[in-house]
């Protein structure tokens, strides 16, 4: 049963500023799709509905106490290994990559699961361990051994968005945690070879070529280098104050690909221009200073470690987006919450909203 308590502490801010995000999103993806002449292509609606499931989603994450997580957080991330091995094994394959389960009546990613398990898993350990004057290299040791295999498994699907992802999630909550100087140290001496390793044995030739289009779009203008190209221009032409609503050419002409997921920022811009992703850019940084301040006035560890890690997930992948679709970061398939297309994300994001909205209504109970 809810505690009636809780509604009249709902955090009306943050439930705003993620209404606003999607909203202004469900528009821009009816803007993206209005050429489509698939039939039934009605995006827009789709992610209306999807913004629905998603509240249901948050408003029950919200209404369980959130030091349950930390209870169940190790059989959860014990749990999604083993999705992530069957993924492996008998996955459904779509586009050349291997990240689907298909469960009968519903398919399932675990790989965008794993980012908010992760971040319950990292809260419930740094809540209990100790280390005056920062994190030391051995006591690194056990939390890149809880991280490490899920990145692989992740990371042989393939799909090196979302493990980078991963990593920058966990990363953030050990950075939060605190470090010594000589663990910084010894992260980036090691780091340094282990890029050059992956470079040369790990990276797959589509991965390597989305770097290399990344420092030259021009290798391939009709090529793999075409995505960076024809979003450059988007953004670019949208100018001061855009085109206007569906008057925007790269992607009512079609020229923008995935116009409507990993690249809807591409269309905002061109519509809605400097002003319009000003706009866009102060709700996202408000959203992510509030979840700070959240964490900040959590009562508990656990609590604002979990509302650090939920506020570095929805950073990284805005950060990511935006920085990727402006020619700032390599192509990779990470989509911006709340405004990209997807069902996914959109539950994955929400759940996220869920937890903030947990620890925040809570602050005054405990």
């Amino acid at each position: 049963m809810i505690d009636r308590r809780l509604l009249t502490n709902i955090d009306w801010v943050l439930l705003g500023l993620t209404l606003t995000a999607c909203l202004v999103g469900i528009l821009n993806i009816y803007s993206a799709t209005s050429t489509y002449k698939i039939v039934g292509s009605t995006y827009y609606m789709k992610q209306f509905y999807w913004l629905l499931v998603g509240m249901t989603v948050s408003f029950i994450v919200s209404s369980i106490d959130y030091h349950i997580f930390e209870d169940f957080s190790y059989w959860l991330y014990g749990f999604l290994l083993v999705l992530l091995i069957a993924v492996l094994v008998v996955g459904r394959r779509s586009m050349g990559a291997t990240r689907w389960l298909n469960l009968g009546f519903f398919s399932i990613q675990p790989s965008e699961l794993m980012k908010i398990v992760i971040i319950m898993t990292f809260a419930r350990f740094f809540n209990t361990f100790n280390s005056p004057g920062g994190l030391s290299v051995k006591d690194m040791l056990l939390p890149l051994s809880l991280l490490m295999p899920a990145v692989l498994l992740i990371m042989k699907q393939p799909d090196l968005g979302t493990a980078t992802l991963v990593l920058l999630i966990a990363g953030s909550m050990i950075a939060y945690r605190g470090l010594k100087l000589s663990t910084v140290v010894s992260f980036i001496l090691v780091t340094l070879p282990v890029i050059w390793i992956s470079w040369k044995h790990l990276l797959r030739p589509y991965q390597k070529n989305r770097v290399l289009d990344f420092i030259n779009p021009e290798r391939s203008r009709l090529g793999s280098g075409y995505h960076i190209i024809q979003s450059k221009i988007a953004v670019g032409s949208g100018g001061f104050s855009g085109k206007g609503f569906i008057k925007g050419t790269q992607s009512q002409l079609r020229f923008l690909p995935e116009q409507h997921t990993d690249f809807a920022f591409s269309v905002f811009a061109e519509e809605w221009g400097f002003i319009g992703c000003m706009f866009l850019i102060i709700i996202y940084l408000s959203i992510i200073l509030w979840g700070l301040n959240i964490a900040r006035r959590c009562n508990d560890r656990f609590g604002a470690l979990l509302a650090v890690g939920v506020t570095a997930m929805l950073f990284w992948h805005a950060v990511i987006n935006m920085g990727m679709v402006m020619g700032m970061f390599p192509v990779v398939g990470v989509p911006l919450p709340f405004f990209s297309y997807g069902g996914t994300s959109m539950i994955t994001s929400m759940v996220g909203i869920g937890i903030l909205q947990n620890i925040s209504m809570r602050r005054f109970m405990f």
